[in-house]
């Protein structure tokens, strides 16, 4: 019996190849009451960045690790996963100065990188919290989500998406508890 393995490397992979085609990227919204849905997202990202195309994960509200833009975590060759350089996670609107520092400090990051176009897919996660917590302002986040490179795809999650967000979406989807008896 002879048995045949193969095996594939994205090492050759050129990720900052772009097609001369132009595909137009999407704006998607996750959203649910239940915070229990970013696996979903996640695997997600994780799928997309696997076939060797670039992806950022920001998690605005998530803290607690020291980590900031500065100190990305690289998962495979082409995802990077940021978090906020805070020591706690946020659930309140009322952060003190270093925490709404950071938090400035990553929101402007993100949108320096979408707009020089190094990644093509964005994970902006719990944006909803930061925008409903008045932290970063509805009218910024529209701003940025048009100019940003025609080519990127932008994935919002979070409970109580605002409605002007909803409105410029490719692609919502809403996650609910299914109640079997």
């Amino acid at each position: 019996m002879l048995t045949m393995v193969s095996q594939l490397e994205a090492t050759g992979i050129d990720s900052s190849f772009h097609p001369t085609y132009n595909i137009e990227g999407l704006v998607q919204v996750f959203t649910s009451p239940h915070r229990s849905f970013f696996t979903s997202v996640i695997a997600q990202a994780l799928r997309i960045a696997g076939q060797g195309t670039p992806v950022l994960v920001v998690q605005f509200l998530k803290g607690g690790i020291g980590q900031g833009h500065e100190h990305p975590v690289r998962l495979g060759q082409h995802l990077d996963w940021i978090r906020c350089d805070l020591p706690r996670y946020i659930d309140t609107p009322e952060l003190d100065e270093a925490e709404s520092k950071s938090l400035m400090q990553l929101w402007q990051y993100t949108q320096d990188v979408v707009s020089e176009g190094k990644y093509s897919l964005v994970v902006l996660d719990e944006l909803s919290l930061a925008i409903n917590f008045g932290l970063i302002p509805q009218a910024e986040v529209l701003a940025f989500l048009k100019r940003r490179p025609s080519h990127v795809d932008i994935i919002l999650t979070g409970p109580q998406m605002p409605q002007a967000i909803l409105d410029v979406a490719d692609q919502i989807t809403e996650i609910r508890r299914s109640h079997q008896p």
